[in-house]
């Protein structure tokens, strides 16, 4: 039985065994894969998951020199009013949740404004204080648009079509924009190749879609929140959450996850908001004790290639 079988075997016993509501896990280890679906595999909202494909397109667009990720956000958005201090807020504060803009996440946020980008920037900025917010990547992706055009349309070209993800549905706002932190629908499949491509630094067999740099920001350099914060939420980077234990993660809401750990990625998709830190805990925890039994040491080398 491959590593990876192995571990799908392990995840659906603990889902079970914790009464998880999971769609489908998918494990990509080395080479191998191994799959369990609970449902049949449809597109579903992965939430903010989707916050790490922003962080992809922002990055192929900053390879492609289109844009500058450290440049005022104004530079872009030249007619939006700006709070105090709004100025100096830049494309990398946004997608590291570091604007210091005020504007907490509301079921209604798409809606209580005219234009959320307009009222996010129009706020004043405290400086270098995290608050995780959706207003904080719609914005981010109103910056793209302005210098790429319709971003999923952009996006098909340069990301979903190498990918093989025909033309996914990404939900927009009254004003026609995508929603960005969240809203794209995905099968777990898809999403697994998104993984995929992030666990393998930007390349997508052989073809290179984005540059390593983009992809290693997302799990280093990061936002340290405190130690009165949950372990799993003190560490923020470009769209990843550092934790479980040595693992990193991409998480949206009722338990969409990408969890990475060494050569490994875990793809799980569910409709259970409550359990899906204590999956993610465990998912990491398996992948600590397959290295383990496996013996790979914390370089990714096995003892045995070692001796």
């Amino acid at each position: 039985m491959s590593r990876a079988q192995k571990i799908v075997d392990r995840l659906v016993d603990i889902a079970v065994e914790d009464g998880f509501d999971a769609h489908s896990v998918h494990v990509l280890i080395d080479d191998e894969t191994a799959e369990y679906h609970w449902s049949d595999d449809v597109r579903r909202d992965i939430h903010s998951a989707a916050k790490g494909v922003s962080v992809l397109a922002i990055g192929i667009a900053a390879d492609d020199g289109v844009l500058d990720v450290d440049a005022p956000v104004a530079t872009y958005l030249q007619d939006f009013a700006l709070g105090d201090g709004v100025d100096g807020v830049t494309l990398r504060h946004l997608l590291t949740m570091t604007s210091g803009i005020d504007l907490p996440w509301s079921e209604t946020m798409l809606t209580d404004w005219p234009d959320l980008a307009r009222e996010f920037l129009s706020r004043p900025s405290r400086g270098r204080v995290f608050q995780y917010s959706n207003a904080s990547t719609y914005t981010a992706m109103r910056v793209l648009e302005a210098v790429v055009g319709d971003v999923p349309q952009w996006l098909d070209r340069r990301l979903f079509g190498p990918l093989e993800i025909e033309a996914p549905e990404w939900e927009r706002c009254p004003n026609g924009r995508i929603i960005a932190g969240g809203g794209l629908h995905l099968r777990t499949s898809e999403l697994a190749r998104i993984g995929q491509l992030i666990r393998d630094g930007g390349v997508w067999h052989s073809q290179r879609l984005v540059s390593s740099d983009w992809v290693k920001g997302m799990h280093s350099e990061w936002f340290e929140r405190g130690q009165d914060v949950d372990p799993s939420y003190r560490r923020y980077a470009l769209a990843g959450w550092g934790g479980p234990g040595a693992a990193w993660r991409l998480h949206g809401a009722y338990g969409q996850l990408l969890v990475f750990l060494g050569d490994a990625v875990v793809t799980v998709t569910a409709n259970d908001h409550f359990k899906a830190d204590r999956m993610a805990e465990r998912i990491a925890t398996t992948l600590e004790q397959s290295r383990n039994e496996d013996g790979i040491r914390a370089d990714g080398v096995s003892e045995s290639d070692r001796l």
